[in-house]
């Protein structure tokens, strides 16, 4: 057997034998008290927006594609939701403080406004999740009257 078939065997093993290593998931049927929905009066149409363009990834419970259980696809999108809970997480919004609510809020106004939220790498696939500009003209409105309430 010469070197490239060996090469191509050992991939091959190594791909097989990562899909037995587990992931952890992202899911919780708990409703929290200090959730962003619970926390402010959120009308209807923003709170659908947020919960289908970004609480996948900026709450303690994601909605998993199919292809999570193929690795190293699952590993990405576990250290993508972790990096995105560390930033923000919709559920534990109440417990920030007023000064560091104030300050997620601008930060989702402006990462809207220059488009950099929702990423482009998951609208591509979750094409729903993409907001139109009537969408974001209508969150970043909402958000900076919140915002200024606060």
């Amino acid at each position: 057997m010469n070197l490239y078939k060996k090469a191509i065997l050992l991939l091959l093993i190594a791909v097989v034998g990562i899909q037995f290593l587990p992931t952890t998931r992202n899911q919780s049927n708990e409703v929290f008290e200090t959730d962003f929905t619970n926390t402010f009066a959120v009308p209807n149409n923003v709170q659908n927006l947020l919960k289908n363009s970004c609480y996948d990834c900026h709450s303690n419970n994601t909605s998993y594609p199919w292809y999570y259980k193929i690795q190293p696809v699952g590993w990405l999108l576990e250290n993508h939701i972790k990096e995105g809970k560390k930033e923000l997480n919709f559920n534990e919004f109440g417990t920030y403080s007023k000064r560091r609510q104030k300050s997620k809020l601008k930060s989702i106004i402006n990462q809207i406004d220059e488009d950099e939220m929702p990423l482009w790498s998951y609208t591509l696939i979750h094409k729903d999740a993409k907001l139109s500009e009537a969408d974001k003209e209508l969150l970043i409105r909402w958000m900076n009257k919140l915002k200024d309430s606060l």
